[in-house]
């Protein structure tokens, strides 16, 4: 079974401690969904630990739901927590985030290679790869194409009735254009550049 992504945005009211403000500390801003909607376990497990098989380091794992969560999304939120299958429960702040390294890469795997048929590009086939390429990838895909060398990034090719694309595993690729998390990204800084980067938080459970 595939492991999903739930969750919201967060940011802490400016009001809090004052005499003038009555309501909850944080207040729901906006839910991940439509800004994010993969999933992507190199993404999950560079920022959550869920589903960790590159083996990263990952920036906010196994935090649970904050105790002052608004009431707002921790109702959106509680179908899933209900149910007693989740597969984590955490959140990150956007200071956070904010201050990930670009090249912040797992420690076993530099890249991750997926292929397809040109006739049937909706089934994928993907793994995780090291520096080295194995007998047993080799095998299955052919050699380490020249077109690899010296890139960082993202490279696509085709051989045969073959597309294969080539992504590196660093937190700059993965979080990049190419996925969803600018639209994320681009909304929390927006909120963070008024209310502060510690002020602002994605909050996320997997099922």
């Amino acid at each position: 079974m595939s492991t999903d992504i739930h969750g919201g945005i967060e940011f802490r009211h400016p009001g809090v401690g004052t005499d003038c403000y009555e309501g909850e500390p944080w207040v729901g801003a906006m839910d991940l969904w439509p800004l994010y909607d993969e999933t992507d376990y190199a993404s999950f497990g560079c920022l959550f630990g869920v589903r960790n098989y590159a083996g990263y380091a990952p920036l906010a794992a196994e935090r649970g739901l904050p105790d002052d969560l608004s009431s707002g999304l921790r109702e959106r939120l509680q179908p899933w927590v209900a149910d007693g299958h989740l597969a984590g429960a955490t959140w990150v702040s956007w200071a956070e985030i904010a201050g990930l390294d670009p090249a912040t890469a797992p420690e076993h795997y530099i890249g991750r290679l997926t292929w397809s048929s040109l006739a049937k590009p909706s089934i994928l086939h993907q793994q995780l790869v090291p520096a080295e390429w194995s007998p047993e990838l080799v095998a299955a895909v052919g050699p380490r194409p020249q077109e690899l060398e010296g890139s960082d990034h993202y490279v696509e090719w085709i051989s045969g009735d073959l597309l294969y694309q080539y992504e590196s595993l660093t937190a700059g690729s993965i979080l990049g254009h190419r996925s969803h998390w600018p639209h994320m990204f681009a909304v929390m800084k927006a909120l963070a550049d008024r209310f502060g980067d510690d002020a602002v938080r994605l909050v996320v459970v997997f099922d």
